[in-house]
């Protein structure tokens, strides 16, 4: 029942949004009320976990995506981005964009979450598509690749981390195992996949940043452009950094830990770009504010569809849906690293959440772990790659690049969607590869 409810509850999201025409927000909450009914949940359960499902997903992400609008604009309105995007282009040339793209991802991927990473990186993907008259998508999917992989398969990434703890696996092993297969997917998925894309037409909203073109005077430096859009990367960095070399009593640990969060991280970013990319350079403060008020009237319904997205993939955590149907597989027979895998892509499929798929399956495989002598660094990133196998209209990920873009639901599917489970499948041939070397 669980797996048909599932099945019908997409198949409703999708005929409201395509043949009905009605807006995501409310197709993803009549759709939440659609499950919770359906799996006997009582009402005011359903309504609990909407606003618990809202409430943390905007929670984490409503500060982040607000600053990154208004980061992205500064830098997009004071022609700072273009500035990076000009020196990428003559760095890497045209032919070799989408590369200069996925290694920016990369670079930022490491110490920075999925989403702050996406919101910070989006407004130079527009400038670079603008300049190089390539198509916003090609650049997009390379863009979002990197930080993908980085969510899934690299400590010090929450979920990467935390199954480490539980299998009491060396993260740095981990982390080393992790960068081999990374290599050869990002290939796959950041580079050779876009080509089979390029036809896609995004239309990303109206305002959201500034499409005008500048002249080289008008242009701030380079290493004040780059430096600004870099804050919130060196800040998380360092302080990842300092948790794993400092102690826990140590005060530089806890200074740099509230710098480096991203909400702290970003509001400096903020800060900074407004006195040196706007300030410094003749802009009015309110002039400033005006074109970021408007660029965060444009976020609005992403804003809210991802809260929707949020409180769909909450509904499916309580009603039951993913222990139901990761209980099928507590007595497989498969081998531990494919079944990892495959119930951290059930899971996936059922909830949404990268990160719940993952420290889930975690839970279910730890006794394969010490009994079968597998090797534990290897199997973190077996239900890593499961984590990520085909996102769809339960990941508050879809909704965002779907969003942005302004692409329809059917190309969200064949340009996210895929790609998402190119990475799943390419980190599972990895390792089952790697398992051979050093299982």
């Amino acid at each position: 029942m669980s797996i048909l409810i599932l099945i019908a509850s997409i198949l409703l999201l999708l005929v409201l949004i395509s043949a009905v025409k009605l807006n995501a927000f409310l197709s993803l909450i009549i759709a939440s009320f659609f499950v919770g009914i359906t799996k006997g949940m009582l009402f005011p359960d359903i309504i609990n976990s909407l606003q618990q499902g809202i409430g943390s997903t905007l929670g984490s992400l409503i500060l982040i995506i607000a600053l990154g609008v208004i980061l992205g604009n500064i830098l997009s309105d004071s022609g700072a981005a273009q500035r990076i995007s000009s020196v990428m282009i003559r760095s890497f040339g045209i032919k070799h964009i989408k590369w200069a793209m996925l290694l920016t991802g990369f670079a930022v991927g490491i110490s920075m979450f999925y989403n702050a990473g996406f919101v910070i990186l989006i407004p130079m993907v527009f400038a670079v598509a603008k300049t190089t008259k390539q198509p916003i998508i090609y650049l997009g999917i390379a863009m979002a690749s990197a930080l993908s992989v980085t969510h899934g398969f690299l400590p010090p990434h929450p979920g990467p981390t935390a199954i480490a703890v539980i299998f009491k696996a060396d993260i740095g092993k981990t982390l080393l195992y992790g960068l081999i297969i990374a290599l050869p997917t990002l290939v796959i998925a950041g580079i050779i996949f876009p080509e089979f894309i390029k036809k896609i037409i995004a239309n990303p909203p109206k305002g959201l940043f500034e499409s005008k073109t500048f002249d080289e005077k008008e242009m701030p430096s380079f290493g004040i452009s780059f430096l600004t859009a870099l804050i919130p990367v060196i800040l998380m960095a360092l302080a990842t950094t300092s948790e794993l070399t400092l102690p826990e009593e140590s005060s530089l640990r806890h200074i740099l830990g509230f710098i480096g969060n991203p909400t702290t991280s970003m509001l400096i970013a903020v800060l900074f770009a407004i006195i040196f990319l706007g300030i410094n350079h003749g802009r009015k403060m309110q002039d400033i504010m005006d074109k970021s008020s408007s660029a965060l009237s444009s976020a609005t319904m992403i804003i809210m569809i991802i809260a929707a997205g949020g409180a769909f993939k909450q509904v499916l955590i309580d009603s039951g849906i993913g222990t139901d149907l990761a209980a099928s597989f507590e007595q497989s027979t498969l081998s531990p690293l494919l079944l990892g895998w495959l119930i951290a892509t059930i899971i996936r499929i059922a909830l949404g959440s990268a990160t719940v798929a993952g420290l889930t399956a975690a839970g279910i495989v730890q006794p394969l772990v010490a009994s079968s002598g597998i090797n534990p660094e290897l199997m973190i990133l077996s239900i890593g790659a499961g984590s990520l196998m085909c996102s769809h209209v339960n990941d508050t990920g879809f909704w965002m690049f779907k969003e942005y873009f302004g692409i329809s639901i059917s190309d969200t599917f064949k340009t996210w969607t895929v790609m998402e489970t190119i990475i799943g499948i390419m980190g599972l041939i990895g390792v089952l590869l790697l398992n051979l070397l050093v299982g």
